[in-house]
């Protein structure tokens, strides 16, 4: 079984001197290639560096998540363009998108918040069309709102994947009736997300894109501990039982989806 990794971030490895013993567990485990989504200013340098360093093995991408979205956000996102040159180009643009969870208490913080946060998704979905690249798209308790938001950009839809789905059926349907598609998280093994595995039935084996979203959102049966790429297996173990599938059938498809999505070399 081999596995890709379509969604880390592997900066906190590497600083803590663990990258090559992760890289080693996650080999071992049948996961052979890792995407490292950038997210501000402070990781996109290191993961152009980790790339180069494991060619073929590292991807990285770039973009200025929501979170850190501040007064400044304009000056990180005129940077971006330039990683896009050779020699160490990234595989994707993101993530990107809106963040309504993490908002202010203040409700007149949380809205000067939003609109700043609607100007960068805006601007970085203008720069990705012009790049005409893959977009990874962060959704939380948005997904109307994002889905606007690309509806009235220049965007192929077909170039968006909605990272770490934790919407269900009906979200997943119109992400799907517009050409997008959605990566699954170890949320999918949680058992009280039955609206997640709903949506993993509903996209089905043909675009299904899988990811860890590590160090974040550890699947069962390791919940409660540090996340890595090795954990993977659980994740297709599970989607795979929802799809009524054999496991190595489905590793097989989310590879070639995911491949095909990058442009993998």
């Amino acid at each position: 079984m081999e596995l890709i990794d379509s969604h880390c971030h592997l900066q906190s490895f590497k600083e803590k001197g663990e990258l090559d013993a992760m890289l080693a567990r996650a080999r071992a485990a049948g996961v052979s290639r890792f995407i490292t989504v950038g997210t501000s200013p402070e990781d996109w340098v290191p993961y152009r560096e980790m790339h180069a360093a494991y060619p073929g093995e590292i991807d990285y991408t770039v973009g200025l998540h929501p979170c850190y979205v501040d007064n400044d956000w304009g000056a990180a996102v005129s940077q971006l363009s330039t990683f896009f040159m050779p020699p160490h180009p990234p595989v994707a643009f993101g993530e990107i998108g809106l963040d309504f969870f993490h908002l202010p208490k203040d409700p007149v913080q949380a809205g000067e918040v939003i609109l700043q946060q609607e100007a960068a998704f805006k601007q970085q979905l203008m720069l990705a069309a012009e790049l005409d690249c893959p977009i990874i798209i962060h959704s939380r308790e948005a997904f109307a709102e994002c889905v606007q938001i690309i509806d009235q950009s220049d965007i192929d839809w077909r170039r968006i994947v909605f990272h770490c789905f934790t919407y269900g059926a009906e979200e997943i349907t119109q992400l799907n009736q517009r050409g997008a598609c959605a990566s699954f998280t170890g949320i999918a093994t949680y058992k009280s997300a039955h609206n997640v595995r709903e949506a993993v039935r509903q996209q089905g084996i043909d675009h299904l894109m899988l990811e860890t979203d590590c160090p974040y959102l550890t699947p069962e049966p390791h919940r409660g501990q540090s996340n890595e790429p090795a954990l993977m297996p659980h994740i297709a173990g599970r989607c795979a039982e929802v799809l009524a599938i054999p496991v190595e059938e489905l590793a097989a498809r989310a590879t070639q989806n995911t491949i095909d999505f990058f442009q993998l070399k």
